[in-house]
């Protein structure tokens, strides 16, 4: 039987082209029917659902464009440092864990996005030593049991920190060099070899939770390996995220070992396609960024952690006036501190206005909701089913209480959304036309024993892996002042801020 939904008496904003207007929405089977005018649909309401939205802003369901599962059990650990000594951190802050563990920060960072409006994610999931089959069900089956949509991307590398920035390896004490030097990333061929096993028999329902890749940062992949990525994405049809750029450090070096930028050394090797969606993106020059919008590449842009880490603000005015795609992400909780999209579009829009009073120039609130809808669905590979409101589209909707303070009064309800929503008026989150949040509560898991579970695990990890953390402190002042360096280097990328 057709399992049929109404949910009337809204205020509905089908995307960021259109204004909001009342209607009645008919949803059937997950997908959306048809929006009505008021009534519209009253022979149809025997032997169905019904939401009364009345006093609600019924939105598209967010999209995060770029996130990390691993940053759920993370948050808190992570120093005023800038990306290189996050980097040089990391696994103090995401070893020794266990499958449990893993899927209980996959579930720490699912819930709390559902409970701030967004009900999908690109999520470049990490696992050390490398990825595995087992570990990639682990995330996948916590996303599925908490209801959202995702696309799970193995973070994979076969170049260690050190390796890739050699300079680094040489700037640290002597007593330090050797211990650093032997560690070794994973194998290619091993890390490349779970990927196609994950591909070949991948048994969730990829309409929720579909599988993706993510070589982590060019200069912490060989040419190979890159290309093997690429690869699989176009042999199997995955969404392809990589970091690039995100640091002035990552594109001068960049720019010193390939004799180009980053962008060009990874258009020269193939990888630049459709599938491809690159986060950060903030050290790019005016040609980087027409070779990545010809190539229709997708950009995430990540206000929060660019912003933490010190990394830098995204040209991103540039990146829409020469047609690149540009989506929104949170980052990860343990570099951006929030899951929440809301507070990543207003700062996306804010930060445009950094340069000036030029406001052609500015970002807008219709631009930055787009971004964190159609565009990042865009990078998922549902760019035609989800980030609207429109027939053929799935039922993932956000119900926004309009009593809350920054509607009233009403006028616009996007710029008001977009401006000042940082979530507290997120009343109900349907995803696929199952309500998975009601009156701000999460109805798929027990949420107080989710908060019990992740502060043991918290206590026991830091615990196990007090010797790593140890060593990145010792590490720290050697990584500040080659980071400071590298930043105080001329290069032609450097540019004025936001320019």
């Amino acid at each position: 039987m057709t399992d049929r939904l109404l949910i009337i008496n809204g205020l509905v904003l089908p995307d960021a082209a259109q204004e909001a207007r009342p209607a009645d929405l008919l949803v059937e089977d997950g997908c959306i029917r048809e929006i009505g005018a008021p009534g519209q649909f009253a022979a149809a309401l025997e032997g169905a659902r019904v939401i009364d939205a009345t006093d609600r802003l019924v939105i598209p369901g967010l999209v995060n464009g770029h996130t990390h599962a691993h940053g759920g059990l993370g948050r808190g650990a992570v120093a005023d440092v800038a990306l290189e000594g996050f980097l040089a951190a990391s696994p103090s802050i995401n070893g020794q864990r266990g499958l449990d563990d893993i899927a209980l920060s996959a579930t720490l960072t699912g819930a709390e996005l559902l409970k701030k409006g967004c009900t999908a994610l690109f999520d470049m999931a990490l696992e050390l030593p490398l990825p595995s089959l087992a570990g990639l069900h682990a995330v996948a089956n916590a996303y599925a049991s908490v209801g959202i949509r995702a696309v799970i991307a193995p973070m994979m590398a076969d170049r260690t920190l050190y390796q890739a920035y050699p300079e680094l390896l040489a700037s640290l004490p002597e007593a330090m060099q050797p211990g650093l030097a032997a560690l070794r990333a994973s194998d290619t061929d091993a890390c490349l070899a779970v990927a196609r096993q994950a591909a070949n028999d991948w048994p969730f329902d990829s309409d929720r939770v579909r599988l993706g890749i993510a070589p982590t940062v060019p200069l912490n992949c060989s040419d190979a390996f890159m290309q093997g990525c690429a690869a699989l994405s176009e042999e199997f049809g995955l969404p392809m995220q990589t970091h690039l750029a995100e640091s002035q450090q990552q594109a001068v070096f960049g720019e010193k070992r390939y004799g180009r930028s980053l962008v060009a050394h990874l258009s020269r090797l193939g990888v630049l396609s459709p599938r491809l969606s690159v986060a950060h993106a903030i050290w790019i020059s005016d040609e980087d960024i027409s070779a990545l919008a010809t190539a229709d590449v997708t950009a995430i842009h990540n206000p929060l952690s660019n912003l933490r880490l010190g990394s830098g603000v995204a040209p991103l005015r540039r990146m829409i006036e020469r047609g690149l795609r540009v989506g929104l992400g949170t980052d990860g909780a343990n570099t951006s501190d929030t899951q929440n999209l809301f507070e990543a579009a207003r700062l996306a829009s804010y930060l445009s206005r950094v340069v000036g009073s030029d406001e052609s120039r500015w970002v807008s609130a219709d631009e930055v909701f787009r971004m964190g809808t159609e565009h990042s669905a865009h990078a998922m590979g549902w760019g035609r089913r989800l980030g609207r409101i429109a027939p053929g589209y799935q039922a993932d909707l956000v119900l926004l209480d309009l009593a809350q303070p920054i509607y009233v009064p009403l006028r616009h309800a996007l710029r008001q959304m977009v401006y000042g929503e940082n979530g507290a008026a997120v009343d109900r989150v349907l995803v696929g036309g199952r309500v998975v949040v009601e009156h701000g509560r999460l109805l798929t898991i027990d949420e107080a024993a989710l908060r019990r579970q992740a502060q043991a695990a918290a206590e026991r990890l830091d615990a196990l892996n007090a010797e790593g953390r140890h060593l990145a402190q010792a590490l720290r002042p050697w990584v500040s002042a080659f980071c400071c360096g590298v930043g105080q280097s001329p290069f032609h990328l450097a540019r004025r801020l936001g320019a």
